[in-house]
């Protein structure tokens, strides 16, 4: 453990010279000190930081819904809804006709469209927060989208668990769809109703009680979360939700900060654990063709969300490049296709796809500037900053 944050640190101060993003070099300590690369192996089983990692997606997820607060999800339900259906329907769409246009299997195809289809919620708000853009007007929609996405994932989950075990009964994925369904609403009430009783719960002066206390309940609705069968991040991002509206909210923000970003680091760094890069060129091309898809498509749902939100080619970009990054979701799939036996070129294929989009999202997020000058009247947009910020200099 010791030597893994270690191993972040150093590789992720030495890219900061040259001005890289973070999530990357994490992801890059894991492969070198893995068991797949030559050389010094620091972990040789990835299951041996497989909590580290679980509370590391964890603390991410209830940072995001401590930024995202219920006034926020009563007054843009319907736009949230709509974006966020436009975002699933071009991706989760593309990901389905890709795997069928594979050839690899109806069950791969299936597997493929979620893979390409859900964004990395984990990447997402580290991204959001490397690049300081958490109070902007375009990020509430991206929070947006990626709730949308968490609630797809969960009923996505159980309908094809049954699927990839080869399950005849219809009943029995009737029963976890509904089991799912059903917390997530009971989650939905309690953060709708009970914000007042939650808040009298954690009002406390004493920041040692208060962090045990924060920590304690996402950790333990992640761990309830799964147990129904909804993804554990999703729990933790409730509870968030929730402590953000009450009156130890901006406290909760200010202490769970440090721990977001450690153990968030080495989230990133078990992901790179599971990387076998010798496995890479087998799968190149058709990884290639996937992030080139999978490009078009956000660019094409980012300048939709824009059109719902009325914003300009500025957000537009950013939507696009924030979202585009797969991880922790697109690694699931990949051990439930490998546990059920799928065709063996899915599991190299999904590592090399995420790796290329783990890396590309945060640097074409920190460079969207480039996509939105593209974009109908960005040209001209920029051209007006830039005159603006000379008159401003001038003056």
């Amino acid at each position: 453990m010791g030597g893994a944050f270690l191993a972040a640190a150093v590789l992720a101060r030495a890219g900061a010279r040259i001005g890289l993003p973070t999530i990357p070099l994490f992801i890059l300590a894991g492969i070198l000190l893995g068991p797949h690369t030559p050389g010094f192996v620091l972990v040789s089983d990835p299951h041996d930081m497989e909590m580290l990692s679980a509370l590391g997606l964890v603390l991410l997820l209830f940072y995001l819904g401590l930024e995202f607060h219920m006034d926020d999800l009563r007054a843009g339900g319907r736009r949230m809804a709509l974006a966020g259906g436009t975002y699933l329907a071009l991706n989760v769409g593309a990901g389905l006709g890709f795997g069928f246009a594979l050839g690899w299997g109806t069950s791969e195809a299936l597997v493929l469209a979620g893979v390409l289809g859900i964004s990395s919620s984990a990447i997402v708000t580290k991204v959001l927060v490397d690049t300081g853009r958490l109070g902007n007007p375009e990020t509430k929609p991206i929070l947006g989208i990626i709730v949308v996405e968490d609630v797809f994932l969960a009923l996505y989950l159980a309908a094809l668990q049954p699927i990839l075990s080869g399950s005849d009964s219809l009943g029995a994925a009737v029963l976890d769809g509904g089991k799912a369904f059903a917390f997530l609403l009971l989650l939905a009430l309690a953060a709708r109703f009970g914000t007042r009783i939650v808040g009298r719960l954690f009002d406390t002066k004493d920041d040692e009680l208060l962090v045990i206390s924060f920590l304690g309940a996402a950790v333990f609705m992640a761990g309830v979360s799964e147990w129904f069968g909804v993804a554990d991040a999703i729990g933790a991002f409730m509870v968030g939700l929730m402590l953000g509206s009450t009156a130890s909210g901006p406290r909760i923000l200010k202490l769970v900060h440090p721990l977001r970003d450690a153990f968030g680091a080495m989230f990133f760094f078990a992901f790179g654990l599971s990387i076998d890069p010798g496995d890479l060129p087998t799968v190149l091309w058709p990884v290639l063709a996937a992030v080139a898809l999978t490009l078009v498509m956000n660019v094409l749902a980012g300048l939709g969300a824009a059109r719902v939100y009325g914003f300009g080619p500025g957000p537009a970009a950013n939507i696009s490049t924030t979202l585009l990054a797969r991880g922790e979701f697109a690694l699931i799939l990949a051990t439930m296709a490998a546990v059920a036996g799928l065709d063996a070129r899915l599991s190299p294929f999904i590592a090399g796809y995420v790796l290329v989009l783990a890396v590309l999202g945060p640097l074409a997020a920190g460079r969207s500037g480039w996509l939105a000058r593209v974009f109908p009247g960005g040209k001209a947009a920029a051209e007006g900053e830039a005159e603006g910020q000379e008159a401003a200099r001038v003056g």
